[in-house]
């Protein structure tokens, strides 16, 4: 019975690794080809694809000319400046969001259910559709080509606020009213005990966080298209000019800007797939 049962479950195994096999060589297909593409001159990118031969994945002139242009030109300027977004947008937007999940979560004050069901609204409307009327106000107060034009729509990030809002509510309140008791504030209760437990789910916000803002777009082309201020993803368009498009440089800036957040998410992964898993938890 035994050995059937194990018969079984190899062939199941095989049928499994048979079907797994393809989903997964065509799911990291196009990343395959913009890492081959990466390291091809311009002008052979599109050359072997038709028909389809081993030059097709295998690069017949490797050359690193691509990364060595990227770098040494404005893209390391607008890396640069990602990264700087990105590290101030996380940082202080994980602030925001903790204070605002534990006030959501813990304090009792009127209208909490209205000031929640406007957060949970907020990420649910498609950020583009309100980027034009923002962006003008931000013109209006002088934050076009700064900084803080970049940083400030990501403070206020209401899918990291109600992930950690979940998670506030698993832990049991009767820590909280004991600190109470013992003559701690509201924000000790916060950062003596409820911080301390939630480690996890604040590098899962943390990571949502510096995604919208790594791969945002739409916005830092609207408020901060110049070139002191220009982010990585603006800066990949910039290759497609009107005397034509160097795809060779454009795909090595694309792979550059895809590592980052790569090495990011494979070190963090344990940690926002706990956070995940635990932000739905009640007492």
């Amino acid at each position: 019975m035994t050995d059937f049962a194990t018969t079984r479950e190899r062939r199941t195994g095989r049928r499994s690794l048979l079907i797994a096999i393809p989903v997964a060589l065509v799911s990291i297909a196009p990343l395959l080809w913009a890492v081959i593409s990466s390291v091809r001159p311009g002008e052979d990118v599109f050359r072997y694809l038709s028909p389809i031969s081993w030059r097709t994945v295998v690069p017949e002139n490797f050359t690193l000319s691509n990364y060595l242009e990227v770098l040494s030109g404005s893209f390391s300027l607008a890396l640069l400046n990602s990264v700087v977004v990105a590290f101030f947008s996380v940082t202080l937007g994980l602030g925001v969001a903790a204070l605002a999940a534990f006030a959501l979560a813990c304090l009792d004050f009127p209208g909490r259910s209205v000031v929640f069901a406007v957060m949970v609204v907020s990420f649910l409307v498609p950020f583009e559709a309100i980027a034009i009327p923002l962006s003008t106000t931000f013109r209006d107060l002088g934050l076009s080509n700064t900084y803080a034009g970049l940083v400030l729509p990501a403070l206020g990030n209401g899918l990291s606020i109600f992930l950690l809002r979940q998670f506030f509510l698993g832990i049991p309140a009767s820590l909280g009213e004991a600190a109470r008791l013992d003559g701690l504030s509201w924000f000790g209760v916060f950062r003596r005990i409820y911080l301390p437990l939630s480690r996890g789910p604040l590098i899962g916000a943390g990571l949502i966080l510096f995604v919208f803002q790594w791969q945002s777009f739409l916005w830092p082309l609207l408020v901060a298209p110049a070139p002191d201020v220009r982010v990585a993803p603006v800066a990949i368009a910039d290759f497609a000019q009107e005397t034509g498009v160097d795809f060779g440089q454009m795909f090595a800036a694309a792979i550059l800007t895809a590592v980052i957040p790569l090495l990011l998410l494979l070190f963090f992964q344990r940690h926002f797939t706990g956070s995940a898993s635990t932000s739905g938890s009640k007492e």
